[in-house]
């Protein structure tokens, strides 16, 4: 272990280490686990010397909002708008998967960091090179939300234990109470490991309201559609 400090010590400290270093202990122990403290110790120096390339903890976290965005795939050259926009959508969630906390982290900041803004405004741009108006485009980016960042606010924060939808009893119990629910609940394919509500099929629901989403913004790019059209229907 001391070896191991020494080692590390040896390695010069920048802010790229220090945000690299503070998103692999997140990914490792948790967000909930990250302290100045406990990142001066994974990078072997003294919590201190941390302050000369993060003025705190939430430059900290900012910065590491900002490296895993930047860690979503460019644009495919020469795609259509829709092909492109969906390819770093699901490169974003792709991305998100491997660092789970930080769409909580994400939602904390108080503004878009730097690095959310530039993405943000590529995506904007990639509706906008596509033809769409900055009208439809403006309206667009609300409806994707946070979406365009590769997640998206379910209902449910964890899945309830799968075991007690597979029971006839229970399903019984459940269509005798809510009897739409029930017949939803058996009529899709379903995972075990889903977030999105018991078994769902957490990529599936993702990319289908994705498609759904793109799909509607093209027909209303075909049709020529404005916000006055809106608001007078």
């Amino acid at each position: 272990m001391p070896e191991q400090g020494a080692a590390a010590r040896r390695v010069p400290l920048s802010r790229d280490r220090v945000l690299h270093t503070a998103v692999a202990l997140a990914d490792g122990a948790g967000i909930d686990s990250l302290s100045m403290r406990r990142l001066a110790q994974e990078l072997g120096v003294v919590p201190m010397a941390l302050y000369k390339h993060v003025a705190n903890k939430d430059e900290l976290l900012d910065g590491m909002v900002d490296a895993v965005v930047g860690e979503v795939d460019p644009p495919l050259a020469g795609a259509g708008w829709r092909e492109a926009v969906r390819q770093r959508v699901l490169s974003a969630r792709a991305v998100l998967l491997r660092h789970p906390w930080a769409p909580r982290v994400i939602e904390s900041r108080p503004g878009p960091t730097p690095a959310v803004l530039g993405y943000l405004d590529s995506m904007a741009g990639l509706f906008r090179g596509g033809g769409l108006s900055a009208d439809l485009t403006h309206h667009v980016m609300h409806a994707m939300g946070s979406r365009l960042l590769g997640f998206s606010q379910e209902l449910f924060e964890a899945a309830p234990s799968p075991e007690p939808a597979a029971d006839p009893a229970a399903l019984r119990a459940l269509a005798g109470a809510f009897p739409h629910l029930a017949e939803i609940a058996t009529a899709a394919a379903h995972d075990g490991s889903s977030v999105v509500g018991p078994g769902c099929d957490d990529r599936f629901e993702f990319e289908f309201a994705l498609d759904l989403l793109l799909n509607g913004f093209e027909r209303l790019h075909h049709r020529g559609w404005t916000s006055a059209d809106g608001r007078s229907s």
